[in-house]
């Protein structure tokens, strides 16, 4: 159990919390699930980017997916082995392109044909075979929220099976393209097993079809976007996510790459908050807190539930808003949640807050970013000092 009352009494509040013996326990489950087969778990580094969180997860012989240069050299600063980094992302900038050329990392994964052309030419120019995977989008409803969907045709990511087909074709008559990998990811936060089934199906007979016409693909690349429990959802098991994806592959003799993020740290994080006043509109409540949509934007961006509690407090629960100081009537953690009477200084508790929590914070009514501790073994440290006010205009002082 994480003393919270401790926590904010060492490293005031906000603060992000990580329970890092259960991101261990998680990441190792999923490692476990794909144990029959090779395998490379290449954790989403978008989900949290802390570099003591990757070092952490280095020691357990992690990969990285990396959706951006900096991404990557996060990765790479943590111990993350190259031959173990996958670049993603649709919009990649030709310096990204070059650096991960020259850093050689496993494989680059191209979204698009004129990314393609664009990765060609610039391996070309660096006198280098670029190795790639290459993004292919099922069309399958992932059943999720519209705005982690990524596996439709109406979302922006991959190509369509066809297209994918004459990409792989001009890759492997390229002298400077080595299509090595194959590459699907259909969504975030998915809770149902059936949509990945179906995806893994039609890229698995894609994947046969380009070996019998002589391209060599090595390397199966599933994604991630395995869900948790934020409210009451049924989640899907590892073991059954594995078991899904090797029967989708029989016969194809692949390395796996899973790429989980969420499902490795989300439930592992916690963002604590201070109360600073109760509030009453009419009939309507507010808690109003020190934390703010700029520290955790779930909530505002999409609506998202996170569990709250108010550590240590009991009394008759009504309803209230959770809301913090920005100048935006987004700007709230809960709505209608029902809670005991709060006084000024009591702790709230945002849960699940280890995932897109931090790395989608910002400096919004130039408010510094919270502090970020790990939690391991009964003892706590520091991993990223709490902002100020000299951080924010650092880079601006000099035209003052």
């Amino acid at each position: 159990m994480i003393d919270f009352k401790k926590m904010a009494q060492t490293y005031d509040t906000p603060l992000y919390i990580y329970d890092f013996d259960h991101i261990k326990n998680r990441f190792e489950t999923l490692k476990k699930a794909f144990k029959a087969r090779k395998s490379i778990i290449a954790y989403a580094v978008k989900a949290n980017s802390n570099l003591s969180l990757l070092k952490m997860l280095a020691s357990l012989e992690a990969g990285a997916d990396c959706v951006s240069i900096g991404e990557i050299k996060r990765a790479l600063l943590a111990g993350i082995p190259k031959y173990k980094i996958v670049f993603s992302g649709v919009g990649k900038k030709d310096e990204e392109i070059s650096e991960a050329l020259k850093l050689d990392i496993l494989f680059i994964n191209v979204e698009s044909e004129a990314e393609l052309e664009r990765v060609e030419e610039l391996a070309r120019g660096l006198g280098k075979k670029a190795r790639i995977s290459i993004r292919v989008n099922p069309d399958i409803d992932p059943k999720t929220h519209p705005y982690i969907s990524t596996g439709l045709s109406q979302n922006k990511f991959g190509v369509d099976i066809e297209t994918a087909k004459g990409m792989y074709l001009k890759a492997n008559n390229s002298s400077f393209l080595e299509p090595v990998g194959i590459h699907f990811h259909i969504g975030s936060q998915l809770t149902d097993i059936e949509p990945i089934k179906e995806a893994a199906v039609k890229v698995a007979d894609l994947t046969r079809s380009l070996i019998k016409v002589g391209v060599d693909i090595r390397f199966f690349d599933v994604g991630g976007g395995l869900g948790v429990v934020y409210d009451n959802e049924s989640t899907i098991e590892p073991y059954d996510y594995a078991q899904a994806i090797l029967s989708a592959m029989k016969g194809l003799d692949l390395t796996i790459v899973c790429e989980p993020g969420r499902y490795v740290v989300a439930n592992g994080g916690y963002f604590l908050t201070r109360v600073l006043y109760e509030k009453r509109n009419g009939d309507k409540r507010f808690i109003i807190v020190d934390g703010g949509m700029n520290d955790l934007l779930r909530p505002s961006l999409y609506n998202a539930y996170h569990k709250v509690e108010i550590v240590d407090k009991k009394g008759a629960k009504e309803p209230a808003d959770i809301v913090g100081p920005v100048c935006e009537s987004g700007d709230f953690f809960a709505k209608e949640v029902k809670l005991p009477p709060t006084q000024r200084g009591d702790l709230v508790v945002v849960h699940s807050a280890g995932a897109y929590g931090f790395v989608m914070s910002s400096n919004y009514n130039s408010r510094p970013r919270p502090a970020e501790v790990a939690v391991e073994k009964g003892s706590s440290r520091l991993i990223r000092a709490r902002e100020s006010f000299e951080d924010l205009i650092a880079k601006e002082i000099e035209f003052l």
